[in-house]
């Protein structure tokens, strides 16, 4: 039996409410974070609740084996803080629990897998907020936070977590409860007094912090970005006789204590804001700037560099914050500075401003006030490590020198220095952060397959580390240690030796999170270089599968696909179970591993085992993944699983079921049923063809409804033989099988509309486009397909005439799988931007709708939902986009047997909301039918609720 096995009985044995998992695909999704390490963990275990904790300490303990326990939360660690071989606690699946708001005394008790967006939703609607803002709030938890003591964007006025620590439950390493909070000398001296673990830690503790007082304040620097990780600067201050053991523990990265509750102090929500956005020619002048815009007093000074910009532009936010921008310039813009005022009234952001003005920003500059413009602008700085991570070519920009701080008046004269370290070394880089804290985001670009290019990962670091310390700074400015703790004794010195021994009084027996920041007496700290590289891997993946996966293998662990809301499009089966493997990074951690298992050309017994279990585990992944494509441009490195998906099948699935066969006939079949509805549906009724069809594993099919008067059919010489001016007002319908079978009123209420708009309609009609082929990993078949469809749209888009699609997801295969295939693309637009440049023919009102979009369109097409809504308008229509997530039928996913319960719990993450009445509107066949499924209503499409205003 395993260690592991011995934990989990001992773990059922004690009653433990949560769930574990030793299995190689949960292990290897596991072992990588967003750091360059990759770390195979023993076990992953998932407490459901806070005593589920302290039981699964004392399960260690008793059990008798020799593994150890690190604390996981929203898995965005960029040093490794997570990462280690024995069992990794993940607190982010569960433990989601807020509590406890108090307005008056303006604090509230947090589980530790609260993600911080999660909180300040919760908070925002009582006017409050958590005030440390980091660029990963939508996946970060609180738990992680207080483990690294993070701070982020305002820091300068807000600080850091710690300064928002009211109290924290605890997991003592013996298994003992305890509840850290503020008291006094006297009081942690009378509990030192005693006998225990808790009396223990006190009296080392006052020892430390009463006798080494003046090397503490001698050694501790006075930034805004302390020396985080056993912070004895603030554990006992004598002004205020206040001695708080959350000082010490926040930014301890739980090699300490494991966290049970956090009680937060929050804030009052600032109502106003505004951006000023000025633009550099130079990164250096925009990094001198600052010092003189601090004196505008704003809360926040963030810098980004061209090559953050750069590949902004490839990125899906480009067309919502270019014009925000700036626009075009004369002059390349090296650099950028966002300086953000926040206040309770316009006048205090008018008088920031006019400061602001007063001092004449080197740069030219462009204010914007509007809320969601200013969220749009963040999200862009936010999405920063993850751009950096798509430069092109192997090469991406790696976090291990990235968050080192100095005195903000030093900043400049340091990136100076530290630019010039790098270039020495003939490397580009990526830098951005919070310039008005003195603390900079520095990525180097390397490929670490490449042995020559990992072996710089220890001069740079050692070379930065030293010129850190020399500028007076810190090696870790935000992020915590991680696996740089091997540096602690050049920022610690003299002091080192104290956190050994506070490691020791803690954690005597070296069980949490080993390795890190110290280790007692008879253990050791790792080195950055003693660490597997997650390269390590990676270089032995074949050169053909690093070809056809490389979106797997460019995954930067940035985690973007675990945000936390659910209005959020990526990643719909992550988000229903919680489950890290049933994620984008998941996916891809599995879809490495498989290669490179698959790529070893003589496996030993061993290997050949392991490659089938890691097999079956990313087949089981990927059966949950519904291909919406939200990877492909909502995950800043554009991790395109379904591509992938489709890849994988084909190389593994030897033995087909009969149900892909089904599949591969499936539009033929359709193409029957439209030529004879009545009897199709008469035969679909009947409890013979329902058994049958539940037995292949498919449910509630939609029932025939072809369109009854269709447009003309649209060919080459039909096209041609139309005047010039008749071509450039000619729209031909696309026609995709399943609208064309069970929902052609759509069809033909657009027809009538865009001819009543005066346009002259034909129509494409419905043939194989092969999507659910490509699902399956029938690549041939579906290639033969795409050439055929993608000739027949080009002959016809040649001729100048517009091609409009009835349903995203069909319609953007002209220009994502098709193109994959034939390598050319044919625009196929949505029918929202035809009806955009019609004249209104109709101004009759008929209330307020809700308008839905399909998860892909809102993926691909992020505008699609807000042009509807204009084009509505036009009509007299007032509609509203409406923010939701996938509805969980993706084609014939939700029709699946196997996935009615995901799909169901999908569907009522956001869809059964905001399907509460008939004053909807949804643009996808699939959200249509899906919602009809299981409200029993039926949103019509908006070309319907048009052509039904038409006509009376």
């Amino acid at each position: 039996m395993t260690d592991a096995a011995r934990l989990f009985a001992a773990l059922s044995t004690a009653g433990f409410a949560g769930e574990w998992d030793d299995g190689i695909g949960a292990r290897r999704v596991a072992s990588t974070d967003n750091s360059i390490y990759q770390v195979l963990p023993a076990a992953i275990v998932y407490p459901r609740t806070g005593d589920d904790v302290t039981t699964l300490v004392r399960a260690l303990r008793t059990s008798g084996v020799a593994l150890s326990l690190t604390a996981r939360g929203g898995n965005t660690g960029t040093n490794g803080q997570s990462l280690n071989d024995g069992v990794i606690v993940d607190f982010g699946r569960h433990l989601r629990g807020i509590r406890d708001f108090d307005p008056v005394a303006g604090t509230v008790v947090v589980e530790p897998g609260v993600v911080l967006d999660q909180l300040n939703a919760f908070l925002g609607a009582h006017g409050r907020f958590f005030p440390p803002m980091v660029s990963t709030a939508s996946r970060a938890t609180i738990g992680g936070m207080v483990a690294t003591d993070a701070s982020g964007k305002g820091s300068r006025r807000w600080g850091k977590t710690s300064d928002y620590l009211v109290a924290i439950d605890l997991t003592l390493s013996d298994g003992t409860p305890w509840r850290a909070e503020p008291m006094t000398l006297a009081q942690a001296q009378a509990i030192a007094r005693g006998t225990g673990i808790v009396a223990d830690i006190h009296r080392e503790v006052l020892r430390i912090v009463t006798t080494r007082a003046d090397d503490i304040a001698a050694t501790f620097p006075d930034m805004n970005r302390g020396l985080t990780g056993y912070n004895l600067q603030k554990t006992y201050d004598a002004a205020t006789d206040r001695f708080f053991l959350g000082y010490l523990l926040a930014g301890s990265e739980g090699t300490l204590a494991l966290t049970r509750s956090i009680t937060l102090r929050v804030e009052p929500k600032p109502a106003k804001r505004a951006l000023s956005v000025i633009r550099y020619d130079a990164f250096d002048t925009a990094m001198r700037d600052v010092q003189r815009l601090i004196a505008a007093d704003p809360v926040a000074i963030e810098i980004i560099d061209d090559k953050v910009l750069g590949v902004a532009r490839s990125d899906i936010i480009w067309t919502s914050v270019e014009a925000l921008l700036g626009g075009v310039t004369d002059i390349a813009v090296a650099a950028m500075n966002f300086v953000e005022f926040i206040g309770d009234d316009e006048a205090t952001i008018e008088d920031g401003l006019a400061r602001l003005t007063a001092i004449a920003p080197a740069g030219d500059c462009q204010v914007v006030r509007d809320a969601g413009q200013i969220g749009q602008l963040w999200t862009l700085r936010e999405k920063s490590v993850g751009l950096l991570a798509r430069l092109g070519g192997n090469r991406q920009g790696l976090p291990f020198v990235e968050d080192t701080a100095v005195p903000p008046d030093r900043l400049a004269d340091y990136v100076a220095e530290f630019r010039a370290l790098l270039d020495g070394h003939g490397l580009q880089y990526g830098m951005f952060g919070h310039a008005d804290v003195g603390c900079l985001h520095v990525r180097p670009f390397l490929d670490l397959r490449d042995r020559e290019q990992a072996a710089l990962i220890r001069p740079i670091s050692d070379a930065v580390a030293a010129l850190t310390k020399r500028y007076g700074g810190l090696m870790w400015g935000e992020h915590g240690r991680g696996y740089r703790g091997e540096y602690s004794p050049l920022f610690f010195g003299s002091l080192y030796p104290e956190l050994v021994a506070l490691k020791a009084v803690f954690d005597p027996d070296n069980r949490l999170n080993p390795g890190k920041l110290a280790a007692p007496a008879g253990h050791r700290v790792d080195r950055i270089d003693g660490v597997p590289l997650r390269a390590d891997a990676d270089r032995r993946i074949a050169d053909g599968h690093a070809q056809d996966f490389d979106r797997a293998v460019a995954c930067n662990g940035n985690g973007a696909c675990f945000a936390w809301d659910a209005l959020d499009v990526m990643c719909p089966s992550y988000k229903a179970t919680r489950d890290r493997a049933q994620s984008p990074k998941g996916r891809a951690a599995l879809l490495r591993d498989w290669a490179r298992l698959d790529s070893i050309a003589d496996p030993t017994p061993a290997e050949a085992a392991e490659h089938d279990a890691i097999k079956r585990d990313t087949a089981k992944s990927l059966a949950t993944c519904l291909s919406c494509k939200a990877c492909t441009t909502l995950c800043p490195v554009k991790v395109d699983i379904p591509t992938m998906k489709s890849r994988f099948a084909e190389r593994t699935v030897r033995r087909r079921p009969f149900r892909h066969h089904v599949v591969a006939r499936m539009e033929a079949m359709l193409a029957i049923g439209r030529r004879m509805p009545a009897l199709a549906n008469a035969i679909m009724r009947t409890g013979m063809a329902r058994t049958a069809l539940a037995r292949i594993g498919y449910v509630d099919l939609p029932a025939f409804a072809p369109a009854a008067k269709l447009p003309p059919v649209a060919t080459p010489r039909a096209v041609a033989a139309l005047s010039p001016d008749r071509r450039a007002r000619t729209v031909i319908l696309v026609e995709d099988s399943f609208t064309a079978s069970f929902d052609g009123n759509v069809l033909s209420a657009a027809a009538r509309v865009l001819a009543a708009s005066g346009f002259t309609v034909m129509r494409l009609p419905a043939r194989a486009n092969g999507k659910a082929l490509h699902l399956i990993g029938m690549r041939d078949q579906f290639a033969r397909i795409a050439r055929k469809r993608m000739a027949e749209a080009r002959a016809l888009a040649d001729h100048g005439v517009r091609l409009v699609g009835l349903d995203a997801a069909t319609a953007l295969m002209f220009a994502q799988e098709f193109t994959e295939v034939t390598g050319e693309a044919v625009d196929v637009a949505g029918l929202e931007t035809v009806l955009a440049d019609a004249d209104p023919v109709g101004t009759r009102g008929g209330g307020l709708y809700r308008l839905l979009g399909h998860c892909t369109e809102q993926a691909l097409r992020p505008q699609a939902l807000v042009q509807w809504a204009t084009v509505l308008a036009r009509f007299g229509i007032e509609a509203v986009p409406t923010k939701t997530g996938c509805c969980g039928m993706a084609g014939l996913f939700g029709h699946e047997v196997a996935n009615q319960t995901l799909s169901q719990d999908i569907f009522a993450l956001s869809w059964q909301a905001a399907t509460q009445d008939d004053a909807m509107l949804a643009t996808g066949f699939s959200c249509r039918c899906q919602t009809k499924r299981m409200t029993g209503r039926r949103p019509m499409h908006p070309i319907e609720l048009i052509d039904r205003q038409l006509r009376g």
